[in-house]
C-alpha cells in the first residue's frame, strides 16, 4: 500500500490544482504497478504555513513561490 506525501507552501494551488495532483500521483502508481494499485493508493496533500518552509537557510513565503513561478513561466 504506498503512501504519497505532497508537501506544499499554503496559498500556492489551487483545490483544482491539489485534485489533479492526487490523481495524477495515483495513475503513476497505477502505471507502475497495475490496477491493482488504485484501490490501496493513498495520497496526502499537506500544506505548510508561509515562512514555516525553508531552502538553504531561508524562509519561503506563499509570495517568494509565486514569484518564483511568475519568473519561470513563458513569455
Amino acid at each position: 500500500m504506498p503512501l504519497v506525501q505532497v508537501k506544499l507552501i499554503e496559498g500556492v494551488f489551487t483545490e483544482d490544482q491539489k485534485q489533479e495532483m492526487i490523481t495524477k500521483v495515483t495513475e503513476t502508481m497505477v502505471d507502475i504497478e497495475g490496477e491493482a494499485m488504485r484501490p490501496v493508493t493513498w495520497v496526502i496533500v499537506e500544506e505548510v504555513n508561509s515562512g514555516e518552509w525553508g531552502i538553504g537557510g531561508k524562509a519561503l513565503t506563499t509570495q517568494d513561490v509565486k514569484d518564483l513561478q511568475a519568473s519561470a513561466a513563458p513569455e
